[in-house]
């Protein structure tokens, strides 16, 4: 690192608590983070002073909820990032390891996420595609009976936050990552449907390839709902680390996309 790259200066699990209470993290809350570290610049500890930072703020009664999704566990005929030689499409669906909420990684979700998943007393949702890690009171409650099918709609952890009333924290990231806004994607009559695919977990301790329908997930436009969004005022913007935090109510968050999506998509049925 050159003097010319080096960030301005060093971030502490102290001095990033202090940034979120400033935000407007509630003690006691329950809050969904999804983050980017690398633009929060460097900190002292890492991801743990960053959970650590975020524990601090929402004390004892809150409730720390990240994403913890494995894409990768799905059906390779639909991969483009990159994609694979359709010969070898058998192969991976007989032998893609059965999704386990105890030792699946969550490869692409960021380091904040891994860090939620692992910290002790943390609970994971059983959901081979879009899993979420939470610890806290709240924890329980907000991961069990995810449902394979509706996998971020009304019989996901998504439900349940909008059930407590949670808040959503972007930290270093955009509302393209904002997975709440797929909550309105459920709650849009005639929403697009799919078949998506999925190796499990069985009883006796094997696995299987699954199929199941579900909506035709699309965060193609989330980032223009988002700037919509934030021009309402329903979005608090500030400084964390060297990077910017959004946070935001999550029922108002969806109540609004299930409008904006009402005007702006076309259904099945359009």
């Amino acid at each position: 690192m050159t003097a010319a790259s080096a960030p301005a200066r060093p971030h502490t699990r102290a001095s990033l608590a202090a940034q979120l209470h400033d935000l407007g993290v509630r003690p006691g809350g329950v809050l969904l983070v999804h983050a980017g570290l690398r633009r929060l610049g460097f900190i002292c500890g890492g991801p743990e002073a960053v959970v650590g930072a975020l524990r601090d703020v929402l004390g004892p009664e809150g409730t720390l909820v990240v994403p913890t999704h494995t894409p990768e566990n799905s059906d390779p005929a639909g991969w483009v990032n990159p994609p694979v030689p359709a010969d070898w499409w058998p192969v991976i669906r007989a032998e893609l390891p059965g999704f386990d909420p105890a030792l699946t990684p969550s490869r692409f979700m960021g380091a904040l996420a891994e860090q939620v998943r692992t910290w002790p007393g943390a609970l994971r949702s059983d959901h081979p595609q879009v899993s979420f890690a939470a610890a806290g009171p709240a924890a329980a409650r907000i991961v069990a009976d995810h449902s394979r099918a509706d996998m971020l709609g009304e019989r996901s952890p998504l439900a349940r936050l909008h059930d407590l009333d949670a808040d959503v924290l972007l930290l270093g990231v955009d509302h393209g990552s904002n997975t709440s806004l797929h909550l309105a994607e459920y709650r849009r009559p005639g929403a697009p449907r799919t078949r998506l695919a999925a190796a499990v977990r069985t009883g006796d301790g094997g696995r299987e390839w699954v199929w199941w329908d579900d909506v035709d997930l699309d965060e193609s436009d989330f980032g223009q709902l988002g700037r919509d969004l934030e021009e309402t005022g329903a979005v608090r913007v500030g400084p964390v680390g060297d990077g910017t935090g959004r946070l935001m109510n999550q029922r108002a968050a969806v109540g609004f996309a299930v409008e904006w999506l009402a005007r702006t998509r076309r259904t099945e049925e359009a």
